[in-house]
């Protein structure tokens, strides 16, 4: 057992910690944060996807005892006061089906969007590419994306 710090969603969190505990399963287990969805444990669909000290990842392909230290964001943690813009654009551009790969699509884009103010459609399918979707056909999705880039750069100061 390993004893790991974190803040996950600006709020921190410790725990004692098996040392072969994915990341994806400490964040519902321990942190109750079930949006981070479990589609396979070998980092082939993004369902997982979190910010993980600023930058996009599968939270599936990491430890919980290598994310010691670790300040995270999942999709629970993106709206302060109603939706988040990247929220937004994907209801407002449909690109939400059966739901289940929305969550690692929105940290995806917002692991993107965070680098790259104004994205390509090439650049947002590259940001994307380890995200599997069934349902959408990601036309939506990346038509979403970049409406919430334009939607971001009006909030800016």
């Amino acid at each position: 057992m390993h004893r790991i710090k974190l803040t996950i969603n600006g709020k921190a969190f410790e725990h004692e910690v098996d040392s072969r505990l994915l990341l994806v399963h400490y964040l519902r287990e321990k942190g109750r944060l079930t949006g981070t969805h479990v589609g396979c444990d070998t980092g082939n669909c993004g369902a997982c996807t979190v910010i993980f000290n600023g930058k996009a990842v599968k939270s599936c392909m990491i430890l919980a005892v290598q994310a010691n230290g670790a300040v995270i964001t999942t999709i629970e943690g993106m709206a302060e006061n109603g939706l988040h813009p990247i929220q937004e654009s994907f209801m407002d551009k449909f690109a939400v089906q059966c739901g289940y790969c929305t969550p690692g699509m929105i940290m995806s884009a917002y692991g993107l969007l965070a680098e790259n103010a104004d994205p390509s459609d090439k650049e947002i399918r590259e940001a994307i590419e380890g995200n599997l979707c069934m349902c959408t056909g990601y036309q939506q999705i990346i038509d979403a994306i970049g409406d919430a880039a334009k939607k971001l750069e009006r909030t800016k100061p």
